[in-house]
C-alpha cells in the first residue's frame, strides 16, 4: 500500500479526525500571520470545503467539522462563521466564486477559505481498491496516490486591504464553475464540456492569446478520465493556453482532494515570491467526482522575486 501522509497526525485518527485537526492547523497558521489584523474587519467568515461523501467520509463528519472549527475560532475571541463551500477537488473554486459575487456589494469582511482532505483510511482504502482506483495496485492502470492535506487562503477587497495596510499576494482575476455531465464512469469519458464553460467564465474579459495563463495548476493524479478531460480542454479553447505543461501537486503529495484548489494558489504565491515563475498569472483547475468543475485565475500583486529565467 502507498499512500501519502501527515506524519504529524497518528496513524490511529480516521479520516474525519485527520480533516479537521489539518483544518484547524491551517486556520491556525494564517490567523498567526495575520497578527491580529483580523479583528479590523467587521466580520470573518470562514468558507469550508470538505470532501465528497465516500466510504469513510459521510455528511454527519461534514456539519461536525464545520461546528469544531466555529468552536475553535469563537474560543480565540474571533466571531466567525463557518459556512460549507462546494465540496471535493472544486470546491474552492465554488467557495472563491461565491466571494467574487459577495465581495461585489461587500468590502468590510474577512474572508478565509479552506479545503481541506484526506484519503487515510482504512473504509476509504478498501473503496479505492473496490473502484480500482488504487496506483500501487499491478492490475490497475488509471489510479491514484492518496494524500492528505489542508491549505487556506485570505481573501478581501483591495480597497479594505490597502485602508488595513495588509499585503497581497496574488489578485483573482476571474472564477467559473460548472457541471459536467459525463462523470468518471460514463462509457465515453469526459470530452471537457463542463471544463471549458468555467475555464471561459475564468477568462472573462483577458486579452487572448496575449494575457494567457502563464502556468497551469491541474489536480490531474494519474487517473486516465482527467487527463483526457484536460486535452479535450486544451483543443476547444488552445488560445488558454501557452502550451501544454502543467503543475501537478498529486505528482508529489499524491491525491489531496479538496485541499487542491488552495493548495495550487499556495504554490503559484510561493513561485512568484521566490523568482522561479514563468509569468505574471497562474491558472488553476479542478474537478471533483460528482462533476463541479472550477477554474480561477490569479495574478502576481508584487514585484518581489521578478523572473529569473
Amino acid at each position: 500500500m502507498i499512500a501519502s501522509s501527515d506524519a504529524r497526525l497518528s496513524v490511529d485518527l480516521r479520516a474525519p479526525a485527520r480533516i479537521e485537526a489539518m483544518a484547524r492547523n491551517t486556520l491556525a497558521e494564517v490567523l498567526h500571520a495575520l497578527r491580529g489584523r483580523e479583528r479590523l474587519f467587521a466580520t470573518t467568515r470562514v468558507l469550508l470545503a470538505p470532501p465528497e461523501t465516500r466510504p469513510g467520509f459521510g455528511e454527519e463528519h461534514v456539519s461536525a467539522i464545520a461546528q469544531r472549527l466555529c468552536t475553535c475560532l469563537h474560543a480565540t475571541g474571533l466571531p466567525a462563521s463557518v459556512d460549507l463551500a462546494g465540496r471535493g477537488h472544486a470546491g474552492v473554486a465554488q467557495a472563491l466564486a461565491w466571494i467574487q459575487a459577495e465581495a461585489s456589494h461587500d468590502d468590510s469582511t474577512l474572508f478565509l477559505v479552506v479545503g481541506a482532505d484526506s484519503y487515510i483510511d482504512p473504509h476509504t482504502f478498501m473503496w479505492l481498491e473496490r473502484e480500482r482506483l488504487l496506483a500501487c495496485l499491478p492490475s490497475v492502470r488509471s489510479g491514484f496516490v492518496p494524500g492528505e492535506a489542508a491549505a487556506c487562503l485570505a481573501l478581501t477587497t483591495t480597497a479594505t486591504r490597502r485602508r488595513l495596510g495588509l499585503p497581497s499576494l496574488a489578485a483573482l482575476l476571474g472564477v467559473g464553475v460548472a457541471k459536467e455531465t459525463l462523470l468518471r464512469d460514463s462509457q465515453t469519458g469526459s470530452f471537457g464540456a463542463g471544463m471549458s464553460a468555467a475555464l471561459h467564465q475564468a477568462l472573462g474579459t483577458l486579452a487572448l492569446p496575449e494575457c494567457a495563463p502563464d502556468v497551469v495548476y491541474t489536480d490531474i493524479n494519474g487517473e486516465r478520465y482527467r487527463s483526457e478531460e484536460l486535452g479535450f480542454v486544451a483543443l476547444r479553447m488552445p488560445e488558454a493556453f501557452p502550451n501544454l505543461d502543467y503543475e501537478a501537486p498529486a505528482s508529489c503529495l499524491g491525491d489531496i482532494g479538496a485541499a487542491s484548489g488552495a493548495f495550487a494558489a499556495i504554490m503559484a504565491t510561493h513561485a512568484w515570491a521566490r523568482g522561479y515563475a514563468p509569468g505574471p498569472r497562474a491558472m488553476v483547475m479542478t474537478g471533483s467526482a460528482s462533476g463541479l468543475r472550477g477554474v480561477f485565475i490569479l495574478q502576481r500583486t508584487s514585484t518581489r522575486g521578478e523572473q529569473r529565467r
